[in-house]
């Protein structure tokens, strides 16, 4: 029996007119492609496909089945899209309630992913400055599902999503930012008055635990509210600052540095009973897209390959 795969490759190989190029469309290889192709060739009988130098053609037997492959595709598209909307995935409205440092670093490629997927669920974004504040408004029942670090004494389903890493922010010709350095001792900069973060942004409690446990007290040269701040005040010559990974742009010009001891922490999505199909398709998402370490900060963490 053919199935919706093969119907899929022949559809698309006719419409590119080009094995290569289908392929690149379905990503798949092309032996992989054209190994579908004849074995729904073997099944029907007979050959569906010409194959010329610079192109395909369909054979007879090719023309009379690709209006049925084509009609079984669009049936199958109804039926997918008929299911989703009977459990709630094609439209409607998922509460969402995080940290602003998870808005402005994870969400954002998770979000994307997610507009292109379910582009008739709408997000209604809740943000909090604070881990407790988050789960506070949770409990009260705010949002359908939080987006932050693990909550305490939580009695409801939690995901863990990954571990969030923590980069030193130092201007580019700090004395301490050596050639192809890729990590500093937070001990190192004991001395230094900090960019450091409002009481009510959760940040603060990270960065005090943070030098604590390196066996110092946090000074601060300055204070702010927005996160997104830190690091670009850090880069301007005010201060160290410790900030998530993620919310570093792409092009950014100061210097980062892993932390040593290094500096994480968990993020999870959490909600207050178990799930319905639309938060659950969106956790889903999460686990997939969600920016713990990009890559391009990962680049430029990585130690710098020294020659031979």
């Amino acid at each position: 029996m053919p199935t919706l795969r093969q119907f899929e490759y022949l559809v698309t190989v006719v419409a590119e007119g080009s094995f290569t190029r289908a392929a690149e469309l379905l990503h798949v290889t092309q032996p992989a492609l054209s190994h579908q192709v004849r074995a729904l060739e073997r099944e029907v009988g007979g050959p569906l496909l010409e194959r010329l130098p610079r192109a395909v053609r369909l054979t007879p037997m090719g023309r009379a089945m690709l209006p049925h492959a084509r009609a079984t595709l669009a049936d199958a598209e109804r039926a997918r899209l008929a299911a989703r909307q009977a459990c709630g995935l094609e439209s409607g409205e998922l509460q969402l309630a995080t940290v602003y440092s998870i808005s402005l670093g994870v969400l954002p490629p998770v979000l994307r992913a997610w507009r292109r997927e379910h582009a008739g669920v709408h997000i209604r974004l809740f943000e909090h400055r604070h881990t407790d504040e988050l789960r506070a408004a949770m409990t009260a029942g705010q949002a359908d599902l939080a987006v932050g670090p693990p909550p305490s004494d939580w009695d409801g389903p939690v995901h863990t999503l990954g571990v969030e890493e923590f980069v030193v922010v130092l201007p580019p010709d700090d004395p301490v930012v050596g050639e192809g350095a890729t990590r500093i001792e937070l001990a190192a900069l004991a001395d230094r008055g900090w960019v450091h973060y409002s009481p009510e942004n959760g940040l603060s409690d990270v960065l005090e635990q943070a030098c604590a446990g390196a066996g110092f007290q946090t000074r601060a040269a300055i204070r702010t509210e927005q996160t997104a701040a830190a690091p670009m005040l850090a880069a301007a010559g005010l201060g160290p600052a410790l900030v998530p990974a993620n919310i570093i742009p792409t092009r950014f010009d100061g210097a980062l540095l892993r932390p040593d001891p290094p500096v994480h922490r968990t993020l999870t999505a959490y909600t207050r009973s178990g799930p319905d199909p639309l938060t659950s398709a969106f956790v889903d998402t999460l686990a997939r897209k969600a920016a713990v370490l990009p890559d391009h900060v990962r680049r430029r963490l990585a130690p710098a390959k020294t020659g031979s």
